[in-house]
C-alpha cells in the first residue's frame, strides 16, 4: 500500500491560485465517472451537494451521499467520493493564503463548528430553505469565479464568509454570535494546536492542561462545552485517526506504528486500537482493503 496521495495546491497548473470552485457534475464528466483514489488536500474543501447517490469516505468513516448535504473536509483529512451516478452540486476549495489575502482571519475558520481534521465528519443536513440560501451563495461564488469583475476575489471572500456563517448557524454547538473572540475559543484553539504538535508523544489530558496553565477539570469542561466531547476523547480521536492512516497507507508494522505514536509496548497500542475501533490493526487493514 503506497503513501496517500496529497494535493498541495488548489490549482496544480497555477500555483498562485488559492481558491477554486467547480460543479460536481462537470468533475464527474471530466473523470468519465471513474472513482478517484483516496487522497488528501493541504487546503479546505466544501462540497455542497444538491443531489447525489453514492458514498463519501472521510478518514475511514463512510457517509451516504444524498440530497441537500454540505460536507466539510479540513486540510490533512483523507477522503474519497464514490458516486453511483452523476452528482449535482458544487466542490469548493480554498487555502489559508486565500483567507489571508481576503482579510478572513484563520481564527474565524477555527471558531466554526464545521471543519474537523480528524474523528467524525458527518455532513451538515440543512432543511430545504436553509440549503437554498447556501446554494445561492455558492451560485454567486461560481459566477464571480468565472467572471472578470473587478475585486472578484474580495467578493468571493465575502460570499464565502456568509456561506460559512449560514452553515455554522445551523449547527447546535458553538454558534457564532459575534466576531468577538472569547477566552473559551482561544483555549480551544490553543488546545487543538497543542494536541496536533504533541499527540505522538503525549496522550494525557493533564499534560495539555499543564501546557495551557489550567486545571484538567477546566480544560475538560471547556472542550466539552465547545465541541461536545471530553479532552481525552479528542486526544484519542487524533491518535486513532493517525493510526488508521499509518496502517492503511504505509507498510509500517504494528510495532513501528506503536512506537511512532508514543506507545511503549506494541501490545498496549493494539489494545488501545481495538478498544476504540472494535478491530485489531490487522483486521482493520484487511477490512479497508476489501471495501
Amino acid at each position: 500500500m503506497s503513501t496517500v496521495k496529497t494535493y498541495h495546491e488548489v490549482n496544480s497548473k497555477k500555483e498562485d491560485v488559492s481558491f477554486g470552485i467547480s460543479k460536481m457534475e462537470d468533475i464527474y464528466t471530466k473523470r468519465n465517472g471513474e472513482i478517484d483514489e483516496p487522497h488528501r488536500h493541504n487546503y479546505y474543501t466544501v462540497l455542497i451537494v444538491n443531489n447525489a447517490k453514492g458514498l463519501h469516505k472521510i478518514d475511514f468513516n463512510t457517509y451516504e451521499l444524498s440530497n441537500h448535504q454540505i460536507f466539510f473536509v479540513a486540510p490533512g483529512q483523507v477522503h474519497q467520493v464514490i458516486e453511483k451516478t452523476k452528482s449535482v452540486g458544487f466542490a469548493m476549495t480554498f487555502s489559508n493564503q486565500f483567507l489571508l489575502e481576503n482579510s478572513i482571519p484563520i481564527s474565524f475558520i477555527e471558531s466554526l463548528n464545521l471543519f474537523h481534521n480528524y474523528g467524525q465528519s458527518p455532513p451538515l443536513l440543512p432543511i430545504k430553505e436553509q440549503f437554498d440560501i447556501i446554494e445561492g451563495f455558492a451560485n454567486n461564488i461560481f459566477k464571480l469565479f468565472n467572471s472578470n469583475k473587478n475585486m472578484k476575489s474580495l467578493s468571493i471572500g465575502s460570499f464565502l464568509k456568509l456561506l460559512l456563517i449560514e452553515c455554522n448557524n445551523i449547527c447546535s454547538i458553538n454558534p457564532i454570535e459575534s466576531d468577538i473572540d472569547t477566552s473559551g475559543d482561544n483555549l480551544i484553539r490553543a488546545f487543538k494546536k497543542a494536541v496536533n504538535n504533541n499527540y505522538k508523544k503525549e496522550h494525557s489530558t493533564t499534560f495539555y492542561a499543564n501546557e495551557l496553565h489550567i486545571s484538567a477539570d477546566h480544560l475538560n469542561r471547556t472542550v466539552k462545552t465547545k465541541i461536545g466531547k471530553t479532552a481525552k476523547d479528542y486526544i484519542q480521536a487524533r491518535i486513532i485517526t493517525e493510526a488508521k492512516r499509518l496502517i492503511y497507507f504505509t507498510e509500517l508494522s504494528t510495532k513501528e506504528i506503536a512506537y511512532e505514536l508514543g506507545f511503549n509496548e506494541p501490545a498496549n497500542f493494539s489494545a488501545f486500537f481495538k478498544k476504540n475501533t472494535k478491530l485489531s490493526p490487522s483486521s482493520f487493514k484487511k477490512n479497508e482493503v476489501k471495501s
